[in-house]
C-alpha cells in the first residue's frame, strides 16, 4: 500500500456495553500493529474502553494507545480532514460535517460499513456491495464479518492459534495464569466454566445443576451483569471482586472484568465458555472449547433467526445427538429457561465438542482474517 490509503477513521457509537467497541478496539489494533495503518478510532463512550484497555483515559479528548489514536466522538464533531479509509461501524450514523467533508475532499475516502456478524445466507450475496449517497457524490461499501470465504470472514490477530495452541499445551503457563487470578490448578474431575452473558433468568437453574453435580465445578464470572444473578443463587445483594463461594460441587469466583488480552488466556484456559454478544463470541471460538452463545436479544425475537442460523452451520458436521445436546442448551440459555436441564446431556459430549470446536476453528482461519480481507478490500478502492 502507497502513503495514501494509510490514514483510516474509524467510528464507534457504543451500544452493547463491550461488544461493539470490543471488535472496534481489536480491529484499531490489529490494523495499526499488522499494516501499519495510522488509525483514528472515535468512540462515544471512552469509559467502556477503559474497561477492556485499562491503560485508557476518559476524561482525555485525545490519547494515543497501543499505536492507536482514540478520539472522544462528541455532538460538536471538530473539523478535522477526513481520512483516506472511513470505517463506519455496525451502521453509527457518522458527524454531517465530516461527510460533507468527505464529498469535498479532491480524493474521496473509501467509506465502509462494517456490519454485525450473522451466519445467514443472505450476508454472503451483500458483503461488499455498494450503497451511493443519495445526494452526495459517495459509496459506501456494505462489508460483512462471517463464516464462509463469501464474506470478510472473522477478526484473528496474525499467529493467534499458534499463540493458544502453545498456551493450551504448556501446564506452566496454564499454572502461571490460574495463580494469577487467585486460583489453584484444577483438580483432576473439575470443570472450569467462564460465565459472561446479559440477565438471564436460566441462571439458577444452570447454577443448582453445577451444584447437585457429582464432579467439581468451578465458575468464574467476571465483573458486569451476571454477577447481580449469582449473588441471588446464594441468598447476597451483592458481590465484590475476588469473592469465593460453595454450595455442594460448586465453586464460584468473582473475577474482575479482564482485558482483552487477559479474557482470552481465561477462555483458552477453561474447558467451557459462555460467551455473550460479538466480540467474546468470536473469541470463545478461537478458544475450541465447547462454548454457548448467549446472543443478543433483540425486538419481535429478531435473535433467534441468527442464533438458529449460526446453529445450523456449527452442527452440520457433528453427530446427531451432540449437535442436538448442543441446541438444547444454546436454545435454553437464549430463552431463559432450563439450562440446568440440558447441561448434562451437552456435557456428556464434552469430548465430542471439543474436537468438533477445533476444527471448525481450523476451517474458520482458511478464510482469512476480517483486518486483512477488508484491507485488501479497501485496497482495491483507493
Amino acid at each position: 500500500m502507497t502513503q495514501h490509503g494509510r490514514k483510516w477513521d474509524i467510528f464507534c457509537a457504543v451500544v452493547d456495553n463491550f461488544g461493539d467497541i470490543g471488535v472496534c478496539w481489536r480491529l484499531a489494533r490489529q490494523l495499526a500493529a499488522e499494516h501499519d495503518i495510522e488509525v483514528r478510532l472515535w468512540v462515544d463512550d471512552l469509559a467502556s474502553l477503559q474497561t477492556i484497555c485499562p491503560e485508557i483515559n476518559p476524561d482525555l479528548s485525545e490519547q494515543t494507545a497501543r499505536r492507536v489514536v482514540v478520539r472522544r466522538w462528541e455532538a460538536s464533531f471538530p473539523a478535522v480532514a477526513p481520512a483516506d479509509v472511513v470505517i463506519e461501524a455496525f451502521g453509527c450514523e457518522l458527524p454531517a460535517g465530516y461527510v460533507a467533508a468527505m464529498a469535498d475532499a479532491a480524493c474521496r475516502p473509501v467509506w465502509v460499513n462494517l456490519e454485525y456478524l450473522s451466519a445467514e445466507i443472505w450476508v454472503e450475496g451483500c458483503h461488499g456491495l455498494p450503497s451511493p449517497h443519495p445526494r452526495l457524490p459517495l459509496t459506501k461499501y456494505f462489508f460483512f464479518p462471517g463464516f464462509s470465504s463469501a464474506t470478510g470472514g472473522l477478526l484473528a490477530e496474525s499467529g493467534l492459534l499458534e499463540r493458544r495452541q502453545a498456551f493450551q499445551s504448556d501446564p506452566e503457563q496454564l499454572a502461571r495464569f490460574w495463580q494469577s487470578i487467585g486460583l489453584p490448578q484444577p483438580e483432576a474431575t473439575e470443570c472450569r466454566v467462564s460465565l459472561f452473558g446479559y440477565e438471564n433468568p436460566a441462571l439458577q437453574g444452570l447454577l443448582e445443576a453445577w451444584a447437585s453435580g457429582v464432579f467439581p465445578v468451578t465458575c468464574l464470572v467476571p465483573e458486569g451483569r451476571m454477577v447481580a444473578g449469582v449473588a441471588a443463587y446464594f441468598g447476597r445483594r451483592e458481590l465484590a471482586r475476588g469473592e469465593l463461594l460453595q454450595r455442594g460441587s460448586l465453586a464460584v469466583h468473582v473475577l474482575p472484568f479482564l482485558e482483552q488480552e487477559r479474557y482470552d488466556y481465561l477462555l483458552w484456559a477453561c474447558d467451557c465458555n459462555f460467551v455473550r454478544g460479538e466480540d467474546s463470541f468470536v473469541r470463545g471460538q478461537w478458544a475450541v472449547r465447547p462454548f454457548v452463545w448467549h446472543i443478543y436479544p433483540q425486538n419481535e425475537g429478531a435473535h433467534w433467526v441468527k442464533l438458529n442460523a449460526f446453529l445450523d452451520r456449527y452442527c452440520a458436521a457433528l453427530p446427531g445427538d451432540a449437535a442436538a445436546a448442543l441446541r438444547g442448551l444454546w436454545e435454553a440459555w437464549s430463552r431463559g429457561d432450563g439450562a440446568g436441564e440440558a447441561w448434562p446431556a451437552f456435557w456428556q459430549w464434552r469430548e465430542v465438542l471439543e474436537q468438533h470446536a477445533q476444527r471448525w476453528a481450523d476451517a474458520q482461519i482458511m478464510h482469512g482474517d476480517l483486518a486483512a480481507n477488508l484491507v485488501q478490500f479497501c485496497w482495491k478502492k483507493i
